[in-house]
């Protein structure tokens, strides 16, 4: 879901609460909503060092979904019956910001897509343990023994996803076949006669530590051994079979967008509203999409002259084909990446007033994953469990992969974008459902794109070559309110929607391919980028030239971060108040 909830289990019945005041009907249900979710969220449990989902993956079974829904809807009512005007401010916003998590739940379920689509061309619930060897924690025998369990626990937890996806295909609400080209091998990297050789064994194939003694750490081992080698590989084979045998030939052909299965365009108006929080319609974000992609075009057009270019496609083409801006050793190409991103680190104490404690670090995408994967991506750390930030970047086809749009990238991915607005999120004096639970695309992604101007600022793009990788990835993101609009809405096919891609930004042939493949598996999500950078954008905007000589950057930044990721017109407020105060000092 996009707002608040990640796949649930849930035992307990909800009891309607009875307090005394309005203040104390809110901060007891919503402690209760929080422990709702630690119970019931294994992989948030750990990351906030809670061991109640030590050994668990959570429970993907129909049943659980459709419990959890009910569960979303009881405390929706119970937080609609509290009397909100007889909060305090703080509160009162807070109850917003949690009611429209579960508001989203529940609007979510209304659409037979969110009980059945589980996977996407880049993942779903067989990717998240695919991930569990480099992101669990491992310092103690009980952070071994967790990691055991959940490997244990996945066949249970395969089957219910293939159980679920197999009533997709009943129901016609299966991918696209385009975009899921190359889809087993993905799962089939997973899958090796040798447990020893597959990712699963990694944390057990170094030295033991010394907090474990040698009996156990080979009990330990035994018990890995038994579980990737007995469950787990078997587990991956049986979901390739699934996929070729069933899923695959049932895939849809024609238009690939979600409207062409049952009840999709209605599911894809409530992911508009959904990844955007605002009230626009689908054609109003392709309107304003060709509005930027005009503006942006006209950008680059200067750019390229300035390069001592004809036109901006041969100035493009210079980019997509010099060998100059490429590299072909991928550690040399990760030791790039690191040395920006500590070029980048200088900056932020001139932009910001509060960081984060957490670092980050750069890494690759593990190999099993990064074939047909985007570029980059972040994943959040956690100082509890001792887990850095991730700067995650694609190793792979490093000669689609161009140095000048480096930059960019990493403002986005690394600090000032996710991670330093996530991790800060993370360290607030917020309550922790806000701090952890959290989850606005608009604002999460909006305020990464944001990040991407400010390396104007930070003098990030001194060649027209950085210019234009800018440029082009600020038309990354206005294309998408084109690209996904036309396919979800309109009947694009792929094709249509690699060619005006190709045709507006400079991004190689394989970053558009893997790129489009994304917007048609995940709808809707690609619209949040530019709604929540532009709404950002005014806001500054808003702010500076109310205040004038008075308007601080650095107290601007803080404020737009001081709650942590909210929805669009909750920020609005936020920086309405924040000026206020401001002026009268």
């Amino acid at each position: 879901m996009r707002h608040l909830f990640t796949a649930l289990a849930l035992s307990t019945a909800i009891v309607a609460p009875a307090y005394a005041s309005p203040v104390e009907d809110y901060t007891e249900l919503r402690e209760e909503i929080w422990q709702w979710r630690l119970d019931n969220s294994p992989g948030l449990a750990t990351s906030i060092g809670d061991r109640r989902g030590d050994g668990k993956l959570g429970d993907w079974s129909l049943e659980t979904h459709f419990r959890v829904i009910d569960e979303a809807k009881a405390y929706l009512a119970q937080i609609d019956a509290i009397d909100r005007d007889a909060l305090p401010q703080d509160l009162a916003v807070d109850l917003g910001i949690i009611r429209s998590g579960l508001a989203d739940a529940v609007a979510a379920s209304e659409h037979d897509h969110d009980a059945y689509v589980l996977f996407t061309n880049r993942g779903g619930w067989f990717s998240f343990v695919a991930a569990l060897p480099y992101r669990s924690p491992f310092f103690t025998k009980a952070d071994y023994e967790s990691y055991v369990g959940r490997l244990e626990a996945y066949p249970k937890v395969n089957a219910d996803g293939i159980s679920r996806s197999r009533e997709a295909v009943a129901r016609g609400l299966t991918q696209a076949c385009e975009p899921m080209q190359g889809f087993e091998d993905r799962i089939a990297g997973q899958i090796d006669e040798d447990y020893t050789k597959t990712a699963f064994w990694r944390p057990f194939a170094g030295e033991r530590p010394s907090s474990i003694s040698e009996a156990d750490w080979e009990a330990l081992k035994a018990r890995a051994a038994t579980a990737i080698e007995d469950g787990l590989v078997p587990a991956y084979e049986a979901f390739l079979t699934f996929y070729a045998d069933e899923y695959a030939p049932a895939c849809r052909t024609g238009a690939p967008g979600v409207s062409g299965t049952p009840g999709g365009a209605d599911y894809y108006e409530y992911l508009v509203g959904s990844y955007t929080t605002t009230d626009m319609t689908a054609d109003e974000i392709h309107r304003l999409g060709l509005s930027e992609v005009a503006r942006i075009r006209a950008e680059m057009e200067q750019v390229a002259a300035e390069a001592g270019f004809d036109t901006r496609e041969a100035f493009i083409e210079h980019l997509r084909t010099d060998p100059q801006y490429y590299m072909t050793d991928a550690d040399d190409y990760v030791d790039y990446v690191g040395a920006l991103a500590k070029e980048i680190d200088g900056w932020m104490p001139k932009l910001f007033g509060k960081l984060p404690r957490q670092p980050y670090t750069v890494l690759p995408i593990p190999a099993a994953n990064a074939p047909g994967n985007t570029t980059a991506y972040y994943e959040r750390g956690s100082l509890e469990t001792g887990q850095p930030g991730i700067y995650r970047i694609n190793t792979t086809e490093l000669d689609q992969r161009p140095l000048w749009e480096l930059p960019a990238l990493g403002v986005h991915e690394a600090v000032p974008g996710h991670h330093h607005q996530i991790a800060l999120q993370q360290e607030l004096d917020i309550h922790p459902l806000r701090a952890n639970g959290t989850f606005f695309t608009a604002f999460v992604e909006g305020w990464g794109l944001y990040s991407e101007r400010l390396g104007i600022e930070m003098g990030l793009y001194d060649t027209p070559a950085k210019q234009m990788g800018r440029l082009s990835y600020e038309m990354w993101r206005a294309t998408r309110l084109v690209v996904d609009t036309g396919l979800h809405s309109k009947g694009w096919s792929k094709q249509q929607a690699v060619d005006y891609m190709l045709d507006n930004t400079a991004l190689t042939a394989a970053n558009v391919d893997a790129e489009v493949n994304r917007y048609i598996t995940r709808p809707g999500q690609a619209l949040a980028y530019k709604i929540g950078e532009l709404k950002i954008r005014e806001l500054r905007q808003r702010a500076s030239e109310a205040l004038g000589e008075r308007f601080d950057l650095r107290a601007f930044h803080d404020a737009v971060l001081e709650n942590g990721a909210v929805p669009l017109d909750v920020l609005d407020s936020h920086i309405d108040r924040w000026i206020a105060a401001q002026q009268t000092g």
